[in-house]
């Protein structure tokens, strides 16, 4: 199995599988752009601009569950993440990446690359870390996704590479992302 056995549908409607995109190194990633870690769309557009022509694709999953950070609807999302962002890489619809009704991809992409905790050596890394175990204890727990702007990597083959938490800056996902290229 593969991310290429699964099927979502862009942000204007349209269902598209992923299999469209295979032969790419993919980052797929839950975004909201009311979030502190919103900033980091900026260094995925400049990331998308300097790897596209090589292959590499950024998809957006839009999500509210993590403190209701992405409330809008589709239209209201697409155009804050183009203006607000100048997001060019496709967004998908709204979606939940974890729960009961989680979109099946996301349970694959847990299911391949557990989590393996926030790096406690940077300042958000402990924050992050601090704030979940605290206020969110069971978003703390298992393998979920833990918040907004989790990373999922995948090669050209559609395998699950590497997985990289909110914390994680864009362009420190760069080299991991050359390698597949």
């Amino acid at each position: 199995m593969s991310i290429y056995d699964f099927q979502a549908t862009l942000i204007n409607g349209k269902q598209i599988k992923l299999s469209d995109y295979r032969g790419k190194v993919l980052l797929i990633v839950n975004t909201a752009s009311q979030c502190g870690f919103s900033r980091q769309f900026a260094d995925l557009q400049k990331l998308y601009e300097s790897r596209r022509e090589q292959g590499f694709e950024i998809l957006a999953f839009p999500c509210n569950q993590f403190n209701e950070k992405e409330p809008g609807i589709n239209s209201e999302i697409q155009e804050s993440c183009k203006i607000n962002h100048g997001v060019t890489f496709p967004i998908f619809e709204k979606t939940d990446v974890r729960g009961p009704s989680s979109h099946p991809l996301f349970l694959y992409l847990i299911q391949q690359i557990p989590f393996q905790g926030f790096d406690i050596q940077t300042k958000d890394g402990q924050w992050m870390e601090d704030f979940l175990r605290g206020k969110y204890p069971e978003i703390y727990a298992g393998d979920g996704v833990k918040w907004n702007f989790s990373k999922f990597l995948i090669d050209r083959d559609g395998h699950v590479k590497e997985r990289f938490e909110s914390t994680t800056e864009p362009f420190d996902i760069d080299p991991a992302i050359e390698s597949l290229l």
